[in-house]
């Protein structure tokens, strides 16, 4: 376990601590709902993320074949929102966009770390993938540092993903571990660094920034009992802990009693074992963060929210089409649960679409903190939604993936969602292909052709999108067969 000392870097946007009074005024002025007396403490905050962990992996979510009790608890507690969206269909992009409240195209973050290298050409191909960022430059102000300044004790464990820099600065240090969590205004930092996966899930992790423990030891559990450690220590005043689980992510480890489990469950939605028995492996760890927080009574004050970084990496996620690395529903939808006793409804289900970049708005309302006007913020606070006493002002989602992912087979593209429609925009020959969700979640049926104008207008504004945010675009080459 490391602790953070204080940071040499630029000086950050910081908010005094707020007195019990201004934080209800500024809540109340926010929403109603959040009016609280004036000995009130600062509610606490669970960010609880899984990595690759699709729509479709989780028994709440309708796999019956994958045990979650935990999530599903969860779930049952506060709301499930079925559309909700990662801000990109790989891991780095998202985690940045949450971080900052920026997207992924206005952060120039678009890729996962340390993605293909500049300029990627992948061959046969008649595109030049566009440049982007591998890592959040310290210039950017965080979530963490934003409810640091509030009071809050801030601790990240887990996956980081953030600090793919190479090199040194002028004081001749090496960027990477400069760039890590523990500079990002996170008060502790346990396992956050570049790496995207662990080298192993059982003890020895080699992970910098964990300690050793014990040989053989699961890293889901291992990491739970990190967060169980920083909130007994910091419960008399507010926390923020931010969990970035390493699972779901390759290597594919998981505890041979589990994956003997599952093994006579492989069908539909389940076609890797080990896959099912890591996914309920990380569910367990989770309970027993959830366990801590109740025996500590913790619950009642706590805001959790859980998602995941993008769609699932070599799972089955039918009936969504494709899967991590591609702007298929997928690769970009992914489970979303809210949970905050006395606020959020319980065992409610809300369609609304939401997106990772909500998570930084939504805090600072949570904290009563606001936005700075210098920081652009492309998401919008979830409040209204958590009680369902009110609506989101935007009316559509945006997403941008330039780039190749690992596997190298997804075309590179734009995608808006405006209610039901959904518009993909190819940039290998500016094709559209237009889906109405509601109807063809699967997306099968390219609507394009049958409704031209709803396709264009939707094209126009979301060009009109990319060129507010400044969005890197691939740049198009001769090949080959076009020079013949």
């Amino acid at each position: 376990m490391l602790q953070a000392i204080n940071s040499p870097r630029r000086p950050s946007y910081m908010v005094s601590k707020l007195t019990p009074l201004v934080f209800l005024v500024a809540v109340s002025f926010c929403h109603p709902q959040l009016a609280r007396s004036d000995d009130a403490k600062l509610p606490n905050i669970v960010l609880i993320m899984a990595d690759d962990l699709g729509w479709m992996d989780l028994h709440c979510q309708g796999n019956k074949r994958i045990e979650t009790p935990h999530i599903d608890g969860l779930a049952e507690q506060g709301i499930r929102f079925t559309n909700g969206y990662a801000s990109a269909p790989v891991c780095t992009p998202t985690r940045a966009s949450i971080m900052t409240g920026k997207s992924p195209a206005r952060l120039a973050i678009t890729n996962h770390a340390p993605g293909n290298g500049a300029k990627f050409h992948l061959p046969g191909s008649n595109l030049v993938s566009a440049e982007w960022t591998t890592y959040l430059d310290l210039e950017h102000v965080t979530i963490a540092e934003r409810l640091k300044g509030a009071g809050y004790a801030t601790g990240f464990v887990g996956k980081w993903h953030l600090s793919h820099r190479r090199g040194k600065n002028k004081a001749g240090e090496k960027w990477e571990p400069l760039l890590r969590p523990q500079w990002q205004g996170f008060d502790l930092n346990v396992g956050g660094c570049s790496y995207g996966g662990p080298p192993s899930y059982f003890e020895p992790y080699r992970i910098p920034n964990i300690e050793p423990h014990k040989e053989g030891d699961y890293l889901p559990d291992r990491l739970a009992d990190e967060c169980i450690d920083f909130v007994k220590q910091h419960r008399a005043r507010p926390f923020f802990l931010t969990w970035w689980n390493y699972s779901v992510h390759y290597p594919f480890q998981a505890p041979k009693p589990l994956i003997e489990k599952y093994q006579s469950r492989v069908g539909r939605n389940l076609n890797n074992p080990t896959y099912a028995a890591m996914i309920e492996g990380m569910d367990r760890a989770i309970g027993k963060l959830l366990n801590a927080l109740d025996d500590m009574n913790l619950t009642n004050d706590t805001l959790l929210i859980f998602t995941s970084d993008n769609g699932a990496f070599g799972a089955d996620s039918r009936p969504l089409r494709g899967a991590k690395g591609y702007l298929y529903e997928g690769g970009i939808r992914v489970p979303w649960i809210v949970r905050w006793p006395g606020v959020a409804q319980r065992s409610a289900i809300n369609g609304t679409p939401i997106i990772s970049t909500d998570i930084f708005p939504t805090l600072l309302d949570v904290a009563g903190l606001k936005a700075d006007p210098a920081q652009p913020v492309d998401g919008e606070s979830l409040i209204p939604l958590l009680d369902n006493q009110g609506s989101l002002k935007r009316t559509s989602l945006y997403f941008h993936y330039p780039n190749y992912a690992f596997h190298k087979k997804n075309r590179l593209g734009s995608a808006i969602r405006e209610g039901d429609y959904k518009l993909i925009h190819r940039y290998d020959d500016d094709s559209l292909e237009l889906y109405n969700l509601a109807d063809d979640i699967g997306e099968k049926q390219n609507l394009a052709r049958k409704r031209p104008d709803l396709a264009r207008r939707l094209d126009r504004q979301l060009s009109a999108w990319l060129d507010e945010t400044g969005a890197k675009k691939p740049t198009r080459i001769l090949t080959d067969s076009s020079r013949r």
